[in-house]
């Protein structure tokens, strides 16, 4: 476990095994004066109260604790409608070497998690893409993607949650709404959640 400050009230720490991250999540969401918990691919940053705790009293709490990642309540899986019709859905069927109708539905058979969101807000970051399906974002990104696309690049899918520049390859789309500032919390996907693409 590689712990680093990050300035004076937070910490940013970085297992040695990426799989241990929801784990890590948990256990440092629970630990006193500890008030927030953000996660990426490979690390997790965590903001603390100086006057109840200490980036060092964090560190040695993670590095001695196993973590386990919590069970997730049934509420805690997503399923969004897609109808796939994206831009790159040939291409990629055709690199995977794979039928249009085989490539839905082996995107589509997965049950994906959140691992972390950035990029936009609500943007979420979704593991569990088949190895044979990570594929390259395009080499020169579209000035404009549409709210709602699904896509996959590298070892992950992805919707965007609002229309934005992007390189990843789109295989579909939903009508879902993604992020939404009179929702608490805003966005639909947050880490540890599970989501489930159903084909329209």
């Amino acid at each position: 476990m590689i712990c680093r400050p990050y300035g004076d009230r937070a910490v940013l720490l970085e297992p040695a095994d990426p799989a241990r991250l929801a784990g890590l999540r948990a256990t440092l969401r629970a630990l006193p004066g500890v008030l927030e918990v953000v996660s990426a691919a490979r690390t997790v940053l965590a903001s603390f109260d100086p006057a109840r705790t200490s980036g060092s009293a964090i560190a040695a709490t993670a590095r001695q604790v196993e973590h386990t990642p919590p069970e997730l309540p049934d509420s805690a899986l997503v399923e969004l409608p897609v109808r796939y019709d994206g831009a790159d859905l040939r291409e990629v069927a055709g690199e995977v070497g794979c039928s249009v109708p085989a490539l839905i539905a082996r995107h589509a058979a997965a049950e994906y998690t959140v691992a972390f969101c950035g990029f936009a807000p609500g943007f979420a970051y979704l593991t569990g893409l088949e190895p044979a399906l990570h594929r390259p974002r395009l080499a020169t990104p579209r000035t404009a993607v549409p709210a709602g696309a699904v896509g996959i690049a590298g070892e992950y899918t992805g919707v965007y949650p609002r229309s934005s520049p992007g390189g990843w390859r789109l295989l579909g789309r939903t009508a879902a709404t993604l992020w939404d500032l009179d929702r608490t919390p805003p966005a639909l996907l947050v880490p540890g959640v599970r989501v489930r693409f159903r084909p329209l």
